[in-house]
């Protein structure tokens, strides 16, 4: 669920290293996490291993850079460094994309609020079915969430306590991966109806019990997306490491790996298992929303329910938090009320009109996600290590310079084929209809 992106405190007393691991585990623990079974049914067990193993090791390669540029000019920050690499222009980019990937987080957050909510108020009306009421319409309750808990939280002068929900984030996750793991051992595949008799059968086949080690389809453009959403914690890094006690280059380093491996356990063990469940429709992207579908009052899965949604929901505040946008200007009520309210607005209005999380995964993992993990590390070690330490021509430079570039084409093909799918799925839908 992350830490805040720019606001950066400098502590008195120093973060060991257990501590660091844990915090930047939390900086790569997101919303993905809830997408990984969806995209492990699109591409197959073995081919989403080979696609996880090599994000994992380009985000700790590309750390990496980002450690070796922060090491060359003393700075700990990720829009400094597009400062000293391109001026106010580099500046004022890397601002701009960590604000947009803020958007999407924070929207994704709320588009869980948004599936997962009116679910659990159903449950604990004794319903088996969404009967229409307003208070089980998941664009009402975003706005209701939006105004009681989350704008007031966002409106306090300090951070404070909110920066503790990052480790009840990670318990909750912790709790969802272990439910997940029972699940797959308590549910029957092809699926027989639980619950009310009257709930629509979900028509899962025998073959789709059959877990697959390759499949391509019009989904499988959505992976590396949810992938590289699932692994940005770049932001996050120099914060993180200066606040390490006894920082080095090659201690930070360790931290990042042993987080960036501990991350990639639990999401291999959340997509197979969830994928193993196999009656997940191809079309569901949110694992915690699909066990609605085998029994609506499950108390398990409404307790995990119930700890993601006051998880995103504390999260939410902690990403939002209006003076970061700021961080070297004297606080002023006024900007930071106008501030929390616009971004409070323009994330609701996303949740409400985009229809799916699928595209808040796709978008954001296509765009901003490739800038800060490949583009933007890249760019800047170029820029900043001397050439008279590395010459362009050097191993190190040209590494640095085809990994931008596989950014860049990584975003353009993402995005390609997800505006493709776009306008097929629309074809359809109009040719069906």
């Amino acid at each position: 669920f992350g830490i805040n992106n720019f606001h950066i405190e400098k502590l008195k007393r120093k973060t060991s290293f257990g501590i660091s691991v844990f915090n930047l585990s939390n900086a790569i623990m997101g919303s993905g996490i809830l997408g990984l079974a969806f995209a492990m049914s699109n591409t197959g067990i073995a081919l989403f291993i080979i696609l996880l193993v090599c994000i994992a090791i380009l985000s700790a390669y590309s750390i990496h850079l980002l450690l070796k540029s922060a090491g060359v000019v003393g700075i700990r920050a990720y829009e400094q460094l597009g400062n000293r690499a391109f001026g106010s222009p580099g500046k004022m980019v890397a601002g701009c994309i960590i604000t947009v990937h803020n958007i999407g987080a924070m929207s994704s957050y709320l588009f869980i609020v948004k599936s997962e909510l009116p679910l659990v108020i159903q449950a604990f009306l004794g319903k088996h079915e969404n009967t229409g009421e307003w208070f089980l319409n998941g664009n009402y309750l975003i706005i209701i969430v939006s105004i009681c808990i989350i704008l007031p939280l966002a409106l306090m002068k300090q951070l404070g306590y909110l920066g503790y929900t990052s480790g009840f984030s990670l318990s909750c996750m912790v709790f969802f991966l272990i439910s997940v793991i029972y699940k797959k051992f308590n549910i029957p595949c092809p699926l027989e109806n639980h619950g009310n008799s009257s709930q629509t059968p979900l028509n899962i086949t025998d073959d789709f019990c059959e877990a697959k080690l390759f499949t391509i389809n019009s989904q499988t453009a959505y992976t590396i997306p949810i992938l590289a959403f699932a692994f940005v914690c770049h932001p996050e890094v120099l914060p993180i490491y200066t606040e390490l006690r006894d920082a080095n280059k090659k201690r930070m380093q360790q931290v990042a790996n042993i987080s960036i491996l501990a991350m990639f356990v639990m999401y291999l063990i959340t997509a197979i298992f969830g994928y193993l469940t196999c009656w997940i429709p191809q079309g569901t992207l949110l694992l915690l929303h699909t066990y609605i579908k085998v029994d609506p009052l499950d108390v398990l899965m409404l307790c995990v329910r119930l700890a993601v949604l006051v998880a995103v929901t504390l999260t939410v505040p902690v990403v939002l938090f209006p003076q970061i946008l700021f961080p070297d200007k004297p606080f002023h009520w006024a900007r930071h009320i106008l501030i929390a309210l616009t971004l409070i607005s323009l994330v609701n209005v996303l949740v409400i009109f985009v229809p799916s999380i699928r595209d808040i995964f796709g978008i954001i993992g296509a765009t901003s996600a490739p800038s800060l993990i490949f583009i933007l590390p890249g760019i800047f070690y170029i820029r900043i290590v001397p050439k008279e330490q590395e010459p362009m021509t050097s191993r190190p430079k040209i590494q640095a310079a085809c990994f931008a570039g596989l950014g860049f084409i990584f975003m353009v093909m993402s995005m390609s084929f997800i505006i493709i799918d776009w306008v097929n799925g629309e074809s359809r839908s109009g040719g069906g209809h």
